[in-house]
């Protein structure tokens, strides 16, 4: 056993603490399995998960994310996804198995820790060299002071090497790069404002700034992490859309069943895909017939028959029957790839956006060296004094430090951030308040967007009682969404449900049984013996020889719709409805709504294609939809919002999520944006005003790096404080 360490230093012991813990962390992490839970959204549901999963032999431990919904899984070798899935499955949770190579909260996490942990060790070591200072500043003389001073240095510098670790590396990277960014001012000042120190301690000196140092690397990693957190939950929805592939598949081969890698499939090869699995490749049914969940291609939840000559792909959920495929395109060359890489292609489009501060920081960077370098040359030339005119020179960075200007965007962002969470809106993305604040077009979605995306049944009175007893026995049975809908209903209604015999679900097509020896059918209509089809969302009964009843579903609108829709065209917005359902309902809904510009039928690629073109022409798009068929149109947009019920592709292509049911704080969080883009403005004002003044102070040497140090955290305060102005 070592012998413990005594330090007077405490950033000594707590940096290289520090750093052994971030080891140890990266070394204890393993790549477990990682589950989606489309269905979950409460307590309730995170401790039924982890609770039946940590029961499972083999698991050693499960944590469920919420916001993500999905679980992150810790388990031996022998334990499979697919038999994780079952679990869950059994308690009413569905589940499918996501890549944990393809997903990087990972390493978002690792960063904010990281940065978070250098923010404490230089705020717990400036707060030492303060006590320190003080002292110094009260008029400690002679040896009391200069031993103060390397107390002082022994804090400071290895709590500066740490802490200040990340501005070095990425001026360093910039000046490989040949080119000034924020961070070299930034380097070149706490260098220099340290090496000043350093000399005057060696040589005895009245003055070390060692203080000024520490404090501005604290409030410069303040700054950096506040822009992080804004920007944490920005992840990338082309890698959460490649990890929807589903990784390994069931060949049929001579009859018998393999389960193989994607990889290793090839055109051509035969699939079989069980009921509730996801279709891991592009293909045409073979065998079997059963219904498909089509929301990936059209947003729509209703499923769609699949039966021999059907085409599929990937990424769609087969509900009902075993489905035999014939391998059209796999892996890179799936149609859920080809999307990944259009959502890929405009975020790449969207990244290029160039925030009010990014164009600040082009003129800022080379000013700052100039004048810094000017202050050096003209007192070295006025009077021969290297110490005093390295002095200037350190003060001019210290006081023109852009620690103001770093904190002008991400203060006003938190301080708007705050009052839309309050409101029900959360943001993910650091610039997402100044686009949403430039756009003039909305575009929504309609399915889960506009409306709930949850049919209900209607007009249920209207039919004989008795009817309503053997539908309630037939919908209990099924595991359709119509037939779930149409049994949560006559639950409410307190309909019992009749008693049936021989039911059974019939793949693709409904569900049947016998009724007092009757044959009764709940399904589609053709199946049941309607002979006409329906213009709305409907499914039928259908009782021995009588002829068969239509039982409608409506899909309402989602509370608050229509006001944001109205507040929305009121303030000037135009306002587009773009969605994948079929005409009829689309049509319907936009006259409820007041919307005259929609199109029915939108493929995902529709979509984007449509919001390139209002890109073209000048417009500025905000997006607003939940379905996988909408994130290349999410990405797309110059900015984009969508609900907490979206799947996770949806929400990490879109800048904002909207966490509750209602809509109406849609346009209000469009009022916030434009009132942020002010208070943004207004911080960058008072910074250069700052700069006007204290610059020329600086210039002539009446400031030390210390009254810089000051005057730099006194803008930043002011700039805070009027971000504070948004609540």
């Amino acid at each position: 056993m070592s012998a413990p360490s005594i330090s007077a230093c405490p950033a000594c012991v707590a940096a290289p603490a520090a750093e052994r813990l971030a080891e140890r962390a990266a070394a204890m992490r393993e790549e477990g399995i990682v589950l989606s839970l489309p269905t979950i959204h409460c307590a309730v549901c995170i401790g039924d998960v982890e609770r039946t999963l940590s029961a499972t032999p083999g698991v050693r431990s499960a944590r469920v994310n919420l916001t993500l919904k999905r679980v992150s899984v810790v388990a031996d070798p022998g334990v499979s996804a697919a038999a994780l899935s079952q679990r869950l499955e059994a308690i009413g949770y569905p589940a499918h198995e996501l890549d944990p190579g393809l997903l990087s909260v990972t390493e978002t996490d690792r960063r904010g820790r990281d940065l978070l942990m250098r923010l404490g060790v230089a705020g717990f070591a400036m707060m030492n060299i303060m006590l320190l200072s003080v002292a110094v500043w009260s008029g400690a003389e002679a040896a009391t002071r200069d031993l103060f001073h390397w107390i002082s240095a022994a804090i400071a510098l290895p709590t500066l090497a740490f802490a200040g670790k990340p501005f070095f590396a990425s001026a360093w990277a910039a000046l490989r790069a040949r080119r000034l960014g924020m961070d070299v001012p930034i380097s070149l000042a706490l260098v220099l404002a340290s090496a000043v120190s350093l000399f005057e301690t060696f040589e005895g000196g009245e003055h070390a700034y060692f203080d000024a140092a520490v404090s501005l690397c604290f409030f410069l990693l303040a700054g950096r992490y506040l822009d992080f957190r804004s920007r944490a939950a920005a992840r990338s929805a082309a890698e959460e859309l490649a990890a929807l592939e589903v990784p390994r598949a069931t060949r049929l081969a001579g009859g018998v069943e393999t389960v193989v890698p994607i990889a290793e499939l090839a055109v051509g090869d035969l699939v079989r895909v069980r009921p509730g699995g996801r279709m891991p490749v592009d293909g045409v049914v073979t065998g079997g017939t059963s219904e498909i969940d089509r929301s990936l291609l059209t947003g729509e939840t209703l499923p769609v028959w699949a039966g021999e000559g059907s085409v599929v792909s990937a990424g769609e959920v087969n509900l009902t029957g075993p489905l035999t495929l014939r391998v059209t395109a796999a892996g890179r060359d799936s149609s859920l790839h080809r999307m990944a890489d259009l959502v890929a292609v405009a975020e790449s489009a969207r990244t290029r956006y160039t925030s009010l501060a990014d164009r600040m920081a082009r003129l800022y960077a080379p000013s700052v060296h100039i004048l810094s370098l000017l202050a050096f040359a003209g007192w070295f030339w006025l009077t021969r004094d290297l110490r005093h005119s390295v002095n200037v020179a350190a003060t001019v960075l210290i006081i023109t430090c852009p620690c103001a200007l770093a904190l002008a965007v991400p203060a006003v962002v938190t301080s708007a951030s705050g009052r839309l969470f309050r409101k029900g809106l959360l943001i993910k993305d650091g610039t997402a308040l100044e686009r949403l604040a430039e756009a003039d077009t909305v575009v929504f979605d309609k399915t889960g967007t506009l409306t709930l995306g949850a049919p209900e049944p209607v007009a249920l009175e209207a039919l004989p009682r008795g009817d309503l007893a053997v539908a309630a026995a037939l919908a209990e049975g099924s595991s359709h969404p119509l037939s779930r809908a149409l049994a949560v209903a006559l639950s409410a209604l307190r309909v019992a449900p009749a008693a049936l015999d021989e039911l059974h679900e019939v793949p693709g097509y409904g569900i049947e049984g016998v009724f007092r020896g009757v044959r009764v059918r709940l399904g589609r209509g053709a199946w049941v013996g309607a002979n006409h089809a329906s213009d709305v969302t409907a499914t039928w009964l259908g009782i021995g020889d009588a002829a068969p009843r239509e039982i409608r579903f409506a899909d309402a609108p989602r509370p608050g719709a229509a006001a944001a829709v109205d507040a929305l065209k009121a303030r000037g917005f135009r306002v587009i409805l773009l969605s994948g359902d079929t005409e009829t309902p689309v049509a319907r809904l936009a006259a409820t709504l007041g919307i005259d510009d929609w199109q029915a039928g939108q493929r995902p690629e529709e979509k984007a294609a449509r919001i390139a073109a209002l890109t073209q022409e000048g417009a500025r798009v905000l997006m607003v939809g939940d379905g996988l068929n909408d994130t290349a149109a999410l990405a797309a947009a110059h900015v984009s919002i969508s609900p907490a019920s979206a799947l996770d592709a949806a929400r990490s292509a879109s800048d904002i999520v909207l966490l509750g049911q209602d809509m109406a704080p849609l346009p209000d969080a469009l009022r916030v944006a434009r009132l942020a883009r002010r208070r943004i403005k207004e911080n960058f004002a008072l910074s250069l005003g700052y700069n006007l003044v204290a610059v020329p102070v600086a210039l002539l040497g009446l400031a030390t790096p210390l009254i810089a140090a000051l005057a730099m955290s006194a803008s930043s305060i002011t700039v805070s404080l009027n971000a504070l102005r948004l609540r």
